[in-house]
C-alpha cells in the first residue's frame, strides 16, 4: 500500500513537470511567433545572425544590457526608444510572458 501511494506521488510529479515544460516549450514558440511578426524585420530574433537594421541590437544580447523581466513593464504598457526608426508597440499581457518567455531562452550567456 506504501508503495501504491508513493508510485502515485512520483507519477504525479513527473505529470505536473512534463505539464509545465510543455506549457513553457508553447509559451516561448508563440513569443517566437510574436517577435518574428513584429520585429524581425529590424532585430536579430534568434541564437545566431546579424540584425537586419545595423543599429538594432540582436535579442540574444539583450540581458547584457538589462534584466530580461525589466521589459514586462515596457512590453505590456507601450515599449518606446529615442530611436526614429522604432515603432511603439503594446502587447497584451499573456503576449507579454510569451515573450519574455522565449527572449530568456536565447540569451547568450
Amino acid at each position: 500500500m506504501r508503495i501504491g501511494r508513493s508510485l502515485l506521488l512520483l507519477l504525479a510529479i513527473v505529470f505536473a513537470a512534463t505539464t509545465a515544460h510543455a506549457q513553457n516549450d508553447r509559451a516561448e514558440r508563440r513569443g517566437e511567433q510574436l517577435l518574428a511578426r513584429h520585429c524581425a524585420m529590424c532585430h536579430a530574433i534568434g541564437r545566431q545572425g546579424v540584425s537586419p537594421h545595423r543599429q538594432a541590437p540582436p535579442f540574444r544580447t539583450l540581458a547584457k544590457r538589462y534584466p530580461i523581466e525589466a521589459l514586462e513593464e515596457a512590453l505590456g504598457e507601450g515599449l518606446y526608444t529615442g530611436h526614429p526608426d522604432m515603432p511603439e508597440f503594446v502587447f497584451a499581457p499573456a503576449d507579454v510572458g510569451a515573450i519574455l518567455a522565449y527572449l530568456k531562452s536565447i540569451q547568450e550567456p
